[in-house]
């Protein structure tokens, strides 16, 4: 054992052969978040310029855009396999960012005000389509038991790239402008399908293999490679199934249908807190520049405390208390956080707010809610989980778009509809305890599942 993995150890518990996956699947995160936190401060500074109404139109252009997204993804996904799609995908992103470029560079100001409604909503689109898609293919190389040991460690990947994305954009965006640090997250992107060429192909939760193989003693070593080699041809053929079948196991399925209503739940909330900092911050700031590098500013305090977690807390949360009560983490939070402004609702205890927040969601409930995903077949860990993550989440986003001018309408300020808030976290809290419950069943069902052979169909254990 040499000193490195030693050394690894410490931070993480992961085993001999799953060094490189670990290691390949940190630098793949830390590429896909950190070209995102690159752009995201620009987004942000888009929402902040424009008036609430002008907002809410551009979370329904997100809407409408995400479910023509997810079409053709399941179209896509349908016909290639994972290695083939996954670079096709990010390079698509890379592509149209350059096109965004051109675009903001050539154009007139009066033209560029809908260039910039148009990035908006296309990154809303980016930011979690490549998240989705890195996660997805995570769930299907990792099993349960893995993911609950090494998922918190490949998070702080991501959370390192979140750190650097906003140190890029702050200290650049005077000096070179916007459209310029566009060409950096570009840069960053080209760097996923490489991680993608060398994720290590016989990683296939070798854990699980050990334990099929240790509990059938009629099964030969022989014949254990041929299941393992069978299995890894498998997982690079195409996923298979229609354009709607994500859509259509998402409403036959009562665990699926519950993590819709977890994503929906969460994105209502985060909406009416991004709302809350888009009407705080554009009368507080009233120069781009300034408001841009004071969402970086926020991004930077977010990641850091991210990481901070993961490392000191996130495994131990899921070790200790399963993945039920990790994930209740950021709905009492919230809940709290919004009956804090009810009381008190100015610009410091938001940025306090949404800090904490946003650090629990990345360092805690990320990690724990992509465990979820574990349990389910292929297929449905691609599409469903795609159909989920991208249009149920800003379905939510859309809710709570046109709740917000709806309630402040009524009437309602920053206090009132952080009261409206509270409630809501606290159903999402009851949510989480149950989803954690059924997939710790799932899970053990599963672990009893036989291995596949090459030449019939699942062995039952015994």
């Amino acid at each position: 054992m040499n000193r490195s993995y030693t050394l690894l150890r410490k931070a993480v518990d992961v085993r001999p052969n799953e060094v490189r996956a670990l290691l390949v699947a940190c630098l793949f995160n830390f590429v896909i978040l950190g070209s995102y936190y690159v752009i995201r401060p620009i987004r942000d500074d888009i929402a902040a310029a424009g008036s609430l109404e002008s907002l809410s139109w551009m979370f329904s252009g997100t809407l409408v855009a995400m479910l023509l997204a997810n079409t053709a993804f399941s179209a896509i996904v349908a016909r290639m396999s994972r290695r083939k799609f996954l670079p096709i995908a990010y390079r698509f992103f890379s592509a149209n960012l350059i096109i965004f470029y051109v675009l903001m560079r050539t154009m007139t100001p009066a033209q560029n005000v809908w260039v910039g409604r148009a990035f908006y909503v296309w990154v809303s689109v980016f930011n979690l389509f490549v998240v989705t898609l890195f996660w997805a293919f995570m769930t299907d190389l990792f099993n349960s038991e893995q993911a609950k040991r090494l998922f918190a460690f490949i998070a702080v990947g991501g959370s390192l790239g979140a750190i650097a994305g906003p140190i890029v954009t702050a200290s650049l965006v005077h000096q070179l402008g916007a459209a310029n640090l566009i060409l950096v997250t570009a840069a960053l992107l080209e760097v996923a399908p490489w991680c993608v060429k060398f994720f290590p192909a016989e990683f296939a939760s070798p854990d699980l293999r050990d334990h099929d193989r240790d509990r059938n003693e009629k099964e030969t070593g022989q014949e254990h490679e041929e299941v393992v080699r069978a299995e890894e041809a498998g997982a690079e053929k195409p996923i298979g199934g229609g354009i709607i079948s994500g859509i259509s196991h998402v409403f036959s399925s009562p665990y699926l249908l519950a993590i819709c209503a977890f994503m929906l739940l969460h994105a209502i909330t985060s909406t009416l807190v991004y709302f809350q900092q888009a009407d705080i911050t554009g009368h507080h700031f009233h120069d781009h520049a300034t408001r841009t590098a004071f969402f970086a500013q926020l991004d930077l305090a977010v990641n850091t405390l991210t990481i901070i977690v993961q490392l000191l807390l996130t495994g131990r949360l899921l070790k200790w208390f399963g993945v039920g009560f990790t994930l209740a983490f950021l709905p009492v939070l919230s809940m709290f956080g919004f009956l804090g402004m009810g009381f008190v609702p100015v610009l410091a205890l938001l940025a306090v707010f949404q800090v904490l927040r946003r650090a629990g969601n990345f360092a805690v409930t990320r990690p724990a809610r992509e465990v979820l995903f574990t349990v389910l077949r292929r297929e449905d860990k691609y599409k469903a989980k795609s159909f989920i993550d991208t249009f149920v989440y800003r379905a939510g986003d859309q809710i709570g778009a046109w709740s917000y001018p709806l309630l402040t309408w009524l009437g309602l300020g920053l206090t009132g509809i952080s009261f409206v808030a509270a409630p809501l976290a606290a159903l999402w809290c009851v949510l989480s305890l149950w989803l954690g419950k059924k997939q710790a069943a799932m899970a053990k069902a599963k672990m009893w599942e036989g291995p596949v052979r090459p030449d019939g169909p699942r062995q039952a254990g015994r």
